[in-house]
C-alpha cells in the first residue's frame, strides 16, 4: 500500500461534557450532604452510643470483661505491695496471670461500688484512650467507646480525668466526645506520654506496637511502671507475631517487658 492510498488524517470531534459539566454541582451537593447538620449528626451518634450501652450492660461480654479486668486490677494492688528496688524485680511481680492454686472465679468486689482506689497512691485515676476509631460510622469503635464509658463509670474516674486521641477523629466525633465530657487532646503524643507520678489506666485497644514501645519508654522506671496499667493487647501476643531481631531492635522495650510479663489474651 502506498502513502497515496492512505486516508488522510481526520480531526477527532470534541466529544460531549455534559456529564463532566454536570460534575462541580454534583460534588458541592455531595459534600453537604455529607457534611450534613453538625447538630443532628452530634445528637444522632448520642442516640446510638446510648442504645450501644444499653445493650452492653445486658451482655454477658460487660460482667466477664468486668470479672477479668476488676480481677487483674486487684491483683495489680497487692503484687505492688510487694515491689523491690530493681526494675527487673519489680516487673517479675506486676504479671497479671493467676498464681497458682488460685481459683479463676471473680471476686465480690466491683470497682465503683465500695469506693476503693483501684490503683495505689493518693492521686485519683487518669485515663488516656488512644486510637478507638471512627465511633460515628464504625459499629465496633462505637462499642469500644461504649465500654470505655461505662467502664471509667464503674471505676469512679471522672471523665473529665479521661483524654482521648486518634488522628482520623472527624468534627462531628471530637463535638459528641466534648459533649461527653472527655478531653480531646489536639496532638499526636504517639504514646509518649509520662504518667508524672499519677495513676493511669491506658485504654489502647489495637493500636500499633510502636505506640505501646513508645509508652514503656516513657514510663521506664519502677515507679512509673508501678502505677500504670493498659487495657489492650497483649505483650506476648506482640511478640510471637515478630521476628525477634525485629522485636529488639525496633521494640526493645517490648521486648524487655516481655520477659517479666505474661499476656491474659
Amino acid at each position: 500500500m502506498t502513502s497515496k492510498e492512505l486516508e488522510p488524517w481526520r480531526a477527532a470531534s470534541r466529544r460531549k461534557r455534559r456529564s463532566a459539566a454536570r460534575r462541580p454541582g454534583q460534588r458541592e451537593a455531595a459534600a453537604r450532604g455529607a457534611e450534613g447538620d453538625p447538630e443532628a449528626d452530634s445528637a444522632a451518634v448520642l442516640r446510638r452510643i446510648r442504645e450501644a450501652g444499653e445493650d452492653l450492660l445486658l451482655s454477658d461480654f460487660w460482667s466477664s470483661a468486668l470479672e477479668t479486668i476488676n480481677r487483674c486490677l486487684r491483683k495489680h494492688q497487692e503484687q505492688l505491695k510487694a515491689l523491690v528496688g530493681t526494675l527487673s524485680e519489680a516487673l517479675g511481680n506486676l504479671h497479671l496471670d493467676s498464681l497458682p492454686h488460685e481459683p479463676d472465679v471473680a471476686c465480690d468486689y466491683i470497682p465503683g461500688e465500695t469506693g476503693e482506689t483501684l490503683v495505689t497512691g493518693a492521686c485519683p485515676l487518669k485515663c488516656v484512650c488512644y486510637g478507638i476509631g471512627n465511633f460515628a460510622t464504625c459499629v465496633i469503635a462505637r462499642n469500644q467507646l461504649t465500654f470505655l464509658l461505662l467502664f471509667l463509670e464503674e471505676c469512679q474516674v471522672p471523665r473529665s480525668h479521661c483524654c482521648v486521641y486518634d488522628p482520623l477523629f472527624s468534627q462531628v466525633e471530637i463535638a459528641v466526645l466534648n459533649a461527653l465530657g472527655v478531653t480531646v487532646l489536639s496532638e499526636n503524643e504517639e504514646g509518649k506520654r509520662s504518667i508524672c507520678d499519677e495513676p493511669t489506666i491506658f485504654y489502647m485497644l489495637h493500636c500499633g506496637t510502636a505506640l505501646y514501645n513508645n509508652l514503656l519508654w516513657s514510663n521506664w522506671s519502677v515507679d512509673a511502671l508501678s502505677k500504670m496499667v493498659i487495657i489492650g493487647n497483649s505483650f506476648r501476643g506482640l511478640e510471637e507475631r515478630l521476628l525477634t531481631r525485629i522485636l529488639q531492635k525496633n521494640y526493645s522495650y517490648i521486648a524487655k517487658v516481655s520477659i517479666w510479663t505474661k499476656g491474659t489474651g
